[in-house]
């Protein structure tokens, strides 16, 4: 069955540190250890005590962590979801 994807009105955000746009952060060495993503192009924070931490946003399926140039895509119904730079403005379009 062909479908058509219905549109919702959502907000786009390039993400920006220091904005409390993330759900959370986990450590890099954990992001590293259990292999989640490859580690190229994470956006790294070291924290005051020295630890280096990777930013996620949640979702059901998990977490998705975020790379330099990405975009929080926020649904009207509060879903979040993570775009890459280089395919954000061939998904949304501005209003």
């Amino acid at each position: 069955m062909k479908c058509t994807r219905i549109s919702l009105d959502c907000e786009v955000e390039q993400y920006k540190v220091n904005n409390n746009m993330e759900d959370g952060f986990e450590l890099f060495s954990d992001v590293i250890i259990h292999g989640w993503i490859n580690p190229a192009g994470l956006i790294r924070i070291e924290r005051d005590d020295g630890t280096v931490v990777c930013p996620y946003i949640s979702h059901r399926r998990g977490k998705t962590f975020l790379k330099n140039g990405d975009y929080i895509i926020t649904d009207s119904d509060g879903t979040k979801h993570v775009c890459g730079e280089d395919k954000i403005w061939n998904r949304y379009k501005k209003n």
